[in-house]
């Protein structure tokens, strides 16, 4: 016990082992849906979803054990929404790219921002990139996702007349309702693993209602990575047309994980005086090292999970938590077959209330400044109403340089903006 106090500097951090066991539970009850959500979302591009069961836990367990074992935070990291459903939706669903090149380009991605973190150069782009367009980012990735889930419900479908329209009461409908409603009471009574516990009753309701059978086996070995593993086509995508949706992944991955670290760090007591992030630069290697890591696997952009505030919450400090949260995926390896047989319904009301989370980010805006309101509630709309993160993204920050540079307020327009202004204008002529 000694050299985990040493170690993982415990005491020092006022903190104590029981503690950060605890924690690191608290965190895998609150982001175990993952195991799920992701796979049922990047199997709709054709992938082996049962592979992707493997790829999501393994992905996650190597992210989060970096981050224990090397950066020393309570920070989990897994495939990330949002990311997963700008792979899936913009890129192989609405481009056409396939599956292989998608993941090529989440590993060049990955790349960049290792250039990009040697120096300091990741965070001085953030820090270009105007407070209130970062939190109309997350809501607008919220109201994206939470628009997946309402489509996976089958409460919203479409509708030739007004494009879309609320869909018939069916029994599978109904069934994903009620799931949601018990996912929102017990986030709402803050009872830990709330969105997972949503999912497993939705299921066996599910179940019960004979619309899902049960599997043959509980547990067994992994499914097999081999159909995704190492099938990256990083040679198809190094085209000069995917430079935008490359940047795309970079500007939501940092967004993400700067947002969650910064947030974090704070009920940590890691910002010193002058408001930085202490041992910052450990924690972006991580995220980076996990993506390219992913990306070599068969999964989207791997990026710092925000639920890990609610491990933190339960008084996580050190990085010991997140060693626990990555043995508790590294257990759920076994459960496959268990695993595969929840219905994209049933994960229907995970999407909403992390689009919920994601979506009250809003309310640090500044809604008396139209000169930033504007450009902030295009991003937030375009990106559900175009059904494309990358759209979003470069409309808004478009929308943010023009009217600034109209009314002659050049103060608010730097360098390192006016390069992601750029980059959004040729995503979006392309």
């Amino acid at each position: 016990m000694g050299f985990l106090d040493r170690y993982f500097k415990i005491s020092e951090r006022n903190s104590t082992i029981s503690t950060e066991v605890m924690g690191g539970i608290t965190t895998f009850l609150a982001m175990s849906y993952i195991i799920i959500v992701n796979p049922s979302i990047l199997s709709i591009t054709g992938m082996d979803k049962g592979a992707l069961i493997t790829v999501t836990i393994l992905s996650t367990v190597f992210g989060t054990l970096i981050s224990g074992l090397y950066a020393n935070v309570p920070i989990a990291l897994a495939p990330g929404m949002g990311l997963n459903a700008f792979f899936t939706f913009t890129l192989v669903l609405e481009k056409g790219i396939s599956w292989q090149v998608a993941l090529g380009m989440v590993f060049i991605s990955g790349v960049f921002f290792l250039i990009l973190s040697i120096g300091g150069i990741r965070e001085k782009i953030a820090d270009a990139i105007p407070y209130d367009l970062k939190l109309a980012v997350g809501g607008g990735i919220g109201l994206f996702i939470a628009f997946i889930g309402f489509k996976a419900m089958g409460l919203i479908v479409p509708n030739p007349a007004t494009f879309v329209s609320m869909g018939t009461f069916s029994k599978t409908l109904c069934i994903s309702i009620a799931g949601l409603f018990v996912v929102v009471i017990m986030e709402i009574k803050k009872m830990k693993g709330g969105i997972l516990l949503g999912i497993i009753f939705t299921t066996v309701l599910a179940i019960i209602f004979g619309e899902v059978e049960l599997p043959k086996e509980i547990i067994s070995r992994p499914p097999s990575i081999a159909p995704i593993a190492f099938k990256l086509d990083i040679k198809g995508a190094l085209q000069i047309t995917l430079l935008g949706p490359i940047f795309s992944f970079m500007f939501v991955d940092l967004f993400d994980s700067l947002g969650t670290l910064i947030s974090c760090a704070k009920e940590m007591n890691m910002v010193d005086e002058n408001g930085k992030v202490k041992d910052l630069g450990k924690m972006l290697y991580t995220d980076v090292a996990s993506t390219i890591v992913g990306a070599t696997l068969g999964t989207s952009t791997v990026t710092s999970f925000v639920e890990s505030a609610a491990g933190i919450g339960a008084g996580a400090r050190t990085g010991l938590s997140s060693v626990i949260t990555s043995l508790g995926f590294l257990s759920a390896l076994f459960l496959a077959p268990l695993i595969s047989i929840v219905p994209a319904y049933a994960t229907a009301p995970a999407l909403i209330i992390v689009g919920v989370y994601m979506f009250k980010q809003l309310v640090g805006l500044n809604f008396s400044d139209l000169k930033i309101l504007f450009p902030a509630f295009v991003i937030v709309f375009t990106m559900p109403l175009t059904y494309s993160i990358s759209t979003g993204l470069a409309l808004g920050f478009l929308a943010y340089i023009i009217i600034h540079f109209v009314t002659g307020d050049f103060k608010k327009l730097n360098l390192p903006l006016l390069f992601i202004g750029i980059i959004c204008l040729i995503h979006t002529i392309v």
